[in-house]
């Protein structure tokens, strides 16, 4: 037992002994005279006033200035130091100021891998990130390189092994006299002082001007291992600048370091050397080059007064009072001519009697349809602002929905959501088209029904179409049926009568008595009849190229009716469907081939489930 306490004893006088030998390192340069333990190269130079001079106004140096007695951190203590310095970013008149300087930890003084460009005399392409760097860096940048995510073109950044900064902050320092933070140009060529401390693998980093104590607060705290960066446990510190092809001088007052927190050296502040700044160089000009220098001025600034006027006028835009109320829904001319990309060909999808529509992508938002309509007179501003009254009001799953408007001298511009099957005139009456199934066919009825059944009873007010048509039929993704165009709609409170007594709308869809009696619920009702046989039958409500008793869809309807033995016939399939062609009845080709026995069944099947669901 006394042997085993005698040898626990001799262990832990040889550790005293060990961390007697492992001594503090500590050192202040109050100005940098004595160049004593100092390593420079590249375009580092101590100036006559005391002054470390890193780099100066030439393009591509690079600098680095360390102590060159590296420091022994004990395997046995935590890893931990502070330092203070004092350091002046001066950028030379009328040119962009350089990329920043660096405050450098590293197991090396040999940075001849790095390149002089952008990446602080640190790293290079090659070692860009890469774990053997073993390099952390307090870097003061004053470039904004987005390849580095920087957050500005004035912060503050913590590096390990990358110039991917791992923390980062905008230029400033916490005043304790106003209880806020107040930012600091780092490239104003007045002095910064900067601590960084490292201790309980925390690194917090503090600046403030010349005249400010340090903050209570530090600029940046991050969590780091440097145990894990540092195995060997041997470092140099010092600093690091490179120019590129972004030049200004960078200069280190003063500099202050220890691996005890609190035995670091203080200097007196006050009697730092001054920071020399550079004045731009004037050259006498010769009156014929001053002359010329006026006529380009004056000649640059009718071409910017010219360029003002064009594009004032091309984004020009209108607004009245009614439209107040619906401020929110307005889109700028300028927004709308960049998603069409200038209502560019390439994205042109149609055009009628309304205008044209185009396909365009608005900033962070899905494709959406522009109909550009050309101003003409009342009639072409009243159907506009019904379209944009029922933007409002009209909500539902069938109907188009329409996102925002805007209005110019001689158009005005609807935005809603882009339909990606087109419309449905397109899908009956054109040959490069798909050809609708009776299922997507009856689907698509059954939408607009419902739609039109929301327009006469669900919406706040009775709501006339009045132009119910296949062409004002789009269809989504999923071929259902949304109805569009409200140009000519007309609305009324529930119970009222309607004050449309003019007729509008389109030849063949159009009732009867709304010649004498004006347009109702019922006219809408007659228009969408001639719909369902128009979507059924595959052909258009006036066809002037056929024969006169077969033009008009709807009164050929009536001449075609078969009997009612024909009818039990083709209901119980013991007489064969007749053969229905545009040189017969006047269905269209591009339809006729789905009519047949087969197709008869599936729709039949089709509806008499749906009715079996539906029923009680």
């Amino acid at each position: 037992m006394a042997w085993g306490l005698f040898q626990i004893l001799m262990i832990s006088f040889f550790h005293l002994i060990k961390l007697s030998s492992q001594q503090e390192t500590s050192f202040v340069y109050e100005t940098f005279r004595s160049q004593e333990n100092l390593y420079l190269d590249g375009s580092a130079t101590v100036l006559p006033n005391g002054l470390l001079q890193l780099t100066n106004a030439s393009d591509h140096q690079m600098a680095h200035v360390f102590y060159k007695d590296s420091i022994e951190l004990s395997s046995s203590k935590p890893l931990s130091f502070s330092t203070h310095f004092v350091c002046a970013l001066v950028p030379q008149p009328g040119v962009e100021g350089g990329h920043g300087m660096a405050f450098v930890v590293s197991p090396s003084m040999d940075f001849s891998h790095a390149e002089s460009t952008r990446y602080l005399g640190i790293f290079n392409v090659s070692k860009n990130g890469s774990p053997s760097s073993n390099v952390l860096a307090v870097e003061l940048d004053t470039i904004w390189n987005p390849d580095f995510e920087d957050i500005d073109h004035n912060h503050v950044g913590i590096d390990v092994n990358s110039p991917l900064s791992v923390g980062t902050a905008s230029a400033s320092y916490y005043s304790d006299i106003k209880g806020k933070n107040e930012s600091i140009n780092l490239l104003s060529g007045h002095p910064i002082q900067v601590w960084v401390d490292y201790e309980d693998n925390m690194l917090n980093v503090s600046m403030a001007p010349r005249e400010v104590q340090k903050p209570s607060r530090p600029l940046l705290s991050q969590h780091i291992n440097l145990s894990d960066i540092y195995p060997n446990r041997r470092l140099f510190v010092g600093f690091s600048a490179a120019t590129g092809t972004a030049i200004s001088y960078q200069y280190v007052l003063s500099w202050s370091f220890s691996t005890s927190r609190g035995s670091l050296q203080r200097f007196d502040i006050s009697r730092l050397p001054e920071v020399p700044h550079p004045r731009a160089e004037h050259k006498n000009l010769s009156p014929l080059f001053i002359d010329l220098l006026g006529f380009l001025a004056i000649m640059g600034l009718c071409t910017l007064t010219g360029m003002y006027f064009f594009k004032r006028g091309k984004y020009a835009e209108i607004t009245e009072e009614w439209e107040n109320e619906f401020g929110a829904h307005r889109f700028s001319y300028k927004s709308l001519y960049k998603a069409t990309k200038g209502f560019h060909k390439d994205g042109f999808l149609g055009k009628g009697g309304f205008g044209e529509v185009y396909r365009g992508k608005l900033l962070l938002s899905r494709e959406k349809a522009v109909k550009r309509m050309s101003h003409d007179g009342d009639q072409g501003l009243k159907q506009f602002v019904a379209e944009v009254v029922s933007m409002r009001c009209l909500k539902h799953r069938n109907l188009v929905p329409l996102l925002g408007y805007c209005r110019r001298k001689h158009e005005f511009l609807l935005v809603s959501d882009y339909m990606t099957n087109g419309s449905l005139d397109e899908h009956l009456f054109d040959d490069q088209k798909p050809v609708l199934s009776w299922p997507q066919r009856l689907v698509i009825i059954k939408g607009i029904a419902s739609a039109l059944c929301y327009l006469h009873t669900g919406a706040d007010q009775v709501v006339l179409h009045r132009d119910i048509k296949a062409s004002n039929i789009m269809l989504d993704a999923e071929f259902n049926g949304r109805l569009g165009d409200f140009g000519m709609a007309s609305f009324h409170d529930h119970g009222g009568i309607s004050d449309s007594t003019c007729a509008v709308g389109t030849i063949g869809y159009m009732a009867p008595e709304i010649l004498y009696m004006g347009a109702s619920t019922r006219t809408d009702v007659y228009a969408f009849g001639v719909f369902m046989v128009e979507v059924t039958c595959g052909r258009r409500p006036v066809e002037p190229q056929l024969q006169l008793e077969k033009q008009i869809l709807i009164e050929w309807v009536p001449e075609s009716r078969p009997t009612m033995e024909q009818v039990i016939l083709y209901l119980n399939q013991n007489l064969p469907l007749p053969d229905f062609s545009p040189y017969t009845v006047g269905i269209s080709n591009h339809s006729s081939v789905l009519i047949d026995a087969a197709s008869l069944v599936a729709s039949r099947s089709w509806s008499a489930a749906s009715s079996a669901t539906n029923s009680p």
